[in-house]
This record gives C-alpha cells, sequence and structure tokens, in this order.
C-alpha cells in the first residue's frame, strides 16, 4: 500500500468533525452579528429621538450579544476575523461612539468597549454620517451654534481618521469611509452656512422693520 494512504481515512474523518464543528459555529455567530447590527441601529435611533437613557439601555443589551458573539467565534481563528464579525463590532463601535458625542461623553476606547481596533476606527468613521444627520436636525430647530459644534467634531473625527494611511488589507476599507465622510462635512458646513446667512438675513430684516 502507498504510504500516504495509511491513516487517510481516519485524518479525512477527524476534519471533517472539526469543519462541522466550524460550520456550526459560523451559523451561530452570523445570526449574533446580525442581532448586533440591529441593536446598534436601535440604539442610534433611540439617539436621534432624544432617549439618552433608552440609548444606553440598548447599548448595554448590544454588548451582551457583541460578548456572545465573540466568546463563539474565538475558538475558531477564521471567524474571529470574518468580515461579518468585523462589521458587527463596526456597528456597535458606531452606537457606543455617537451616544457618546450627543451625550457630551468622554469618547470610549476600543478597550473600553472590547472591539477590535480595526471595527472601532471604522466605527467612528460612520459617526460622521450620524452627526451630520444630528447638526440637520438642529438647524431645523435653529440652533445654529451647537449644530456648529457639532459640525467641528465632524471635522475632527475626519482629520482622526486621516491619519490612518494604510492598505484597506489593514484598515478593513477606512478610505471609502473617510471619502464619504468628507464628502458629509462639505456638506453639512454648505447648508449651515447657509442657515446662519439666512437667519441673519431675518435679522437685518426685523430691524429694518422696527426702524420703519
Amino acid at each position: 500500500m502507498i504510504a500516504l494512504l495509511q491513516g487517510l481515512e481516519d485524518i479525512v474523518r477527524d476534519l471533517a468533525a472539526e469543519l462541522g464543528e466550524l460550520d456550526e459555529a459560523r451559523e451561530d455567530v452570523l445570526r449574533l452579528s446580525r442581532e448586533v447590527i440591529r441593536s446598534s441601529s436601535t440604539a442610534i435611533k433611540h439617539v436621534h429621538r432624544g432617549d439618552l437613557e433608552a440609548a444606553r439601555g440598548q447599548l448595554a443589551e448590544t454588548r451582551s450579544l457583541v460578548c456572545k458573539m465573540l466568546t463563539t467565534a474565538d475558538p475558531f481563528g477564521l471567524l474571529r476575523f470574518a468580515r461579518f464579525v468585523l462589521d458587527a463590532e463596526k456597528e456597535y463601535c458606531e452606537a457606543a461612539l455617537v451616544i457618546a458625542a450627543i451625550a457630551n461623553e468622554t469618547t470610549p476606547t476600543a478597550e473600553d468597549l472590547g472591539a477590535h481596533p480595526v471595527a472601532w476606527i471604522n466605527g467612528l468613521a460612520e459617526v460622521v454620517g450620524e452627526m451630520r444627520r444630528h447638526c440637520l436636525d438642529l438647524i431645523r430647530l435653529g440652533r445654529t451654534a451647537e449644530a456648529e459644534d457639532y459640525l467641528a467634531l465632524m471635522e475632527d473625527i475626519y482629520h482622526s481618521v486621516m491619519v490612518f494611511d494604510l492598505p484597506d488589507a489593514v484598515t478593513g476599507g477606512l478610505r471609502s469611509r473617510a471619502d464619504q465622510a468628507r464628502g458629509a462635512v462639505e456638506r453639512t458646513r454648505g447648508e449651515l452656512t447657509m442657515a446662519l446667512a439666512n437667519a441673519q438675513l431675518a435679522e437685518r430684516l426685523r430691524e429694518v422693520e422696527e426702524k420703519l
């Protein structure tokens, strides 16, 4: 008998069992990653509705789901760094950072959140889009001074993200998110400038009317 064939059946049987376990774990992790994304989205919705207490409660649930996801994935190296796992972590980081921004709290680090640094920096990049939404809400309410503060935050985040001038293979697609953040900053600056100009014009008209 050819030496290579000796024990081959046993080796294949053991590997099939291992891959079967990997497949089962992948299904569990994939399900949990979807739950993390849904929970993160709900937390952000609570923020935009002005309910920070509900947002924090939802974020706590999200963190619990992230822990379950990572605990299931960690024994399998391929799963821990799967794209869908990092994407779910990114959404969780984004939700935590949005809450911190709106609540004027200290920025939670990747270590604070128990998340991978790549997920954290990509989550930070996506915060810009949520801050744009918040700025537009403030502009509609006539709270342009607050909107200016959040525009400054958007610019700071964009410049921070641009520090990572590394290949996408390392940063997980950060370059594209940085480009999107830049566009959001530019559009928001234009809209806020227009709102301020309109406010100044309205004030001058009132002054003229009073003199008349």
